[in-house]
């Protein structure tokens, strides 16, 4: 593992798998079904085709150069969030820095208010789509009522002729405080394992990746509840050693991850392995003065443009092909 992390150029069969917050990938058009208003001309954030078409150039560039530090290919699979529809997924994998790389993409309306979606970018030149499937997360506001939000979304297919699974997660966020609502994404976590078993029961050696913005860090109880069921997780040792892929408050956090079952770590032939965990976080993405000096370049802070990229770094995962 040390020679791949030190060598220098490109590592013939690395694959990359990331998983990006796109901040708000709204389009500019007012869906009425949605409490999108403030992205557009006319609301609050004044959003409009050129901003729109800024933020797809920028967030092509990004995901385009995902991995590419060892392995010969933009990322191979992208789980992504906060994206309005299909029409901004389109307008992405045809954006100017993407268009050329063959990407098609796995997307369903989720019932969340706001009407941000989770979906899956895929390389077709290296990964087959099989079947894909969405899961409602069943959740009770404080009368009782439904509190809508984001579907766990599960994709199934062959990346390099190998079967996974991958799961692409937004869970409940911190908004209203964190120990108020733990109970949401302890839910969360009840769903996502509810899933892996139920892939386990059906597909001997199951290889299952789950990837999300779970606004939860590495340490969480959630989190913790899906290590426990034979899940590994790289970013603990990041955040440990200090990376984190969004700030609050001055404090960063790791809400951004990509876990994996134990039997990446297998050599098998034909198989992929993990090799390496990484926040994307180079300095083109970072704010570059002032007293948020290093945090994510963000597209907006409240209604404020700034014209960044997102509030969140990306992650990624490189596996080797066997």
């Amino acid at each position: 593992m040390f020679s791949f992390f030190k060598s220098k150029g490109k590592i013939q069969n690395a694959y990359t798998v990331a998983f990006y917050n796109l901040e708000n990938l709204f389009d500019v058009e007012d869906d009425p079904k949605t409490l999108d208003d403030d992205f557009t001309p006319k609301g609050k954030k004044h959003w409009n085709k050129k901003r729109y078409k800024n933020k797809l150039r920028k967030l092509g560039n990004v995901i385009g150069q995902l991995g590419t530090e060892k392995s010969m290919h933009s990322p191979a699979i992208v789980g992504v969030v906060e994206v309005e529809n299909e029409k901004v997924l389109i307008d992405l994998v045809n954006s100017k820095n993407l268009v050329h790389k063959n990407y098609g993409y796995v997307h369903y309306d989720s019932p969340d208010e706001r009407g941000i979606d989770v979906a899956l970018l895929y390389q077709k030149d290296l990964f087959e789509l099989i079947h894909s499937e969405t899961f409602p997360l069943y959740l009770n506001g404080k009368n009782g009522e439904r509190d809508y939000t984001r579907d766990v979304l599960l994709v199934k297919g062959k990346l390099n002729g190998e079967l996974i699974h991958v799961l692409v997660n937004h869970w409940p966020s911190r908004r209203t405080g964190q120990d108020s609502t733990e109970s949401k994404r302890l839910k969360a976590a009840e769903l996502v394992n509810s899933i892996a078993n139920n892939i386990r029961n059906t597909t001997d050696n199951a290889k299952i990746i789950i990837m999300g913005d779970f606004n939860d860090d590495p340490h969480s109880n959630s989190i913790k509840e899906i290590s426990k069921n034979d899940f590994y997780n790289p970013m603990e040792r990041l955040l440990d050693t200090g990376n984190g892929s969004l700030n609050h408050k001055f404090k960063w956090h790791l809400f951004d991850q990509i876990l994996f079952t134990q039997n990446f770590f297998s050599n098998k032939e034909g198989g992929h392995f993990f090799k390496y965990a990484e926040v994307f976080d180079k300095h083109f993405l970072k704010e570059w003065n002032g007293k948020y000096k290093g945090n994510p370049f963000r597209t907006y802070v409240g209604k404020r443009y700034l014209g960044g990229f997102s509030d969140h770094f990306p992650v990624y995962v490189y596996l080797k092909k066997n």
